[in-house]
């Protein structure tokens, strides 16, 4: 009670916000929210505030003005892993390219190498304590990748970690199958080969301990092409699972228009994006993400945020929480970035940090507003002037308390 502005309220719950409704939060000042068995029961202005003197059940509590928002729903991570890799961040400081550490041995392929010798319980202890950082930073929805594995053990090693970690944690989880992150050494020159692993051996066994909703392939330059990724989509569209794709993150690749044409929920990253890609995007079910925390990491171009949206698109906003490119999960930092270098307004980053979000993890029916039915992941600010000050404030904990599936977890 007494909420000084409940943010991203709906009476229906919308699919996305698209174009220039981006710029349209709607939110109620001086409001009530109840929350029954971890769901959004009701809210309405304090003028409205129904008589709850005789529900002993109920606890209120006096937020005293301050804000609440919808948890954060973080569409793109990779919070699976061992191990850190700053010397690679040195590496970058003295100019090398994403590329040029790949090359090396660096990148993906030493993640890789670092979770083969991880077992499951060093990387779910691991992985845990990101989870609950991330808790605490607002997110109460992530998509968590393999695509460190690079063998099928390994794979399924990592899907298996995810598993436990839905399993034992409050927040809503959604697994996808990286299998195709990079291409091992020992395929160098033989990637066809590895594709057919991935194709006849990865997926059905995945598939068979049912460890993933999607199945995401990194199509662009130097890693896959456009033809085995539409052979891994289609692999993966026998056993129902749905794709996701990093897309344009290094060049002009056809990732996006592979995406949209076998149906993927998202498209993630998209630094080179033109004409001819947000022609494709439009009117197909599949969301643009852009990851800001991965192109200010590496330095690398902005995707054209404000062109996708001017077009009618709606934009995503994910953290690709990584070792390596992007190690931060924390969205409201996501936010500012979209700010700062995307030009985005604090009501556009924050559609695009719940809401649009939500729907690139296929949860948009129950996460990423606040809206009767929806289950109760939400935030309680500091005292705060407005919901601006969350991106302007951009390295201030703004955050009081969490509450998910309607229960204080700090």
């Amino acid at each position: 009670m007494n909420i000084g502005k409940l943010v991203q309220v709906e009476n229906e719950p919308k699919k996305w916000v698209a174009g220039g409704d981006m710029a349209k939060l709607p939110c109620l000042e001086n409001a009530y929210l109840l929350v029954v068995d971890g769901l959004i029961k009701d809210f309405g202005p304090m003028s409205q505030l129904p008589d709850f003197s005789q529900k002993d059940s109920l606890v209120e509590v006096d937020v005293e003005g301050r804000l609440i928002l919808p948890s954060f729903c973080d569409s793109h991570t990779h919070l699976v892993y061992a191990g850190s890799r700053e010397m690679e961040y040195v590496d970058k400081i003295k100019g090398l390219s994403y590329e040029e550490i790949a090359k090396r041995g660096g990148g993906i392929l030493n993640s890789a190498k670092r979770l083969h010798l991880a077992t499951e319980e060093e990387l779910y202890q691991s992985a845990l304590n990101r989870i609950h950082e991330i808790a605490g930073f607002g997110t109460g929805a992530v998509e968590i990748k393999s695509g460190y594995g690079l063998t099928t053990a390994n794979e399924i090693k990592m899907l298996r970690v995810i598993k436990q970690l839905k399993e034992t944690t409050p927040l809503e989880i959604k697994a996808t199958f990286l299998g195709a992150h990079a291409v091992p050494l020992e395929f160098k020159g033989r990637q066809s080969e590895y594709v057919n692993l991935i194709v006849n051996e990865m997926i059905p066994q995945v598939a068979t301990e049912k460890l993933a909703d999607y199945v995401d392939v990194f199509c662009d330059k130097g890693f896959f092409t456009v033809p085995e990724t539409e052979k891994i989509l289609a692999a993966a569209a026998k056993y129902d699972i749905r794709g996701k794709i990093h897309a344009n993150e290094l060049a002009f690749s056809g990732g996006i228009q592979v995406g949209v044409a076998h149906g993927a929920l998202s498209v993630d990253h998209l630094e080179f994006v033109g004409d001819e890609e947000i022609k494709c995007l439009l009117g197909s079910e599949t969301m643009p993400t852009i990851l800001p925390g991965a192109a200010f990491f590496l330095n690398m171009p902005y995707s054209p945020a404000r062109k996708m949206m001017q077009a009618g698109l709606p934009v995503a906003l994910a953290s690709d929480f990584n070792p390596g490119s992007s190690p931060s999960g924390n969205m409201k930092f996501i936010m500012s970035l979209g700010c700062i270098n995307y030009r985005m307004t604090p009501e556009e980053v924050i559609n695009a940090a719940t809401i649009n979000s939500a729907y690139a993890m296929g949860i948009q029916k129950t996460h990423g507003s606040i809206c009767r039915g929806k289950v109760a992941n939400l935030y309680i600010t500091t005292r705060i002037p407005g919901y601006e000050f969350l991106p302007y404030a951009y390295t201030s904990n703004l955050i009081e308390r969490v509450m998910l599936n309607g229960e204080f977890v700090s």
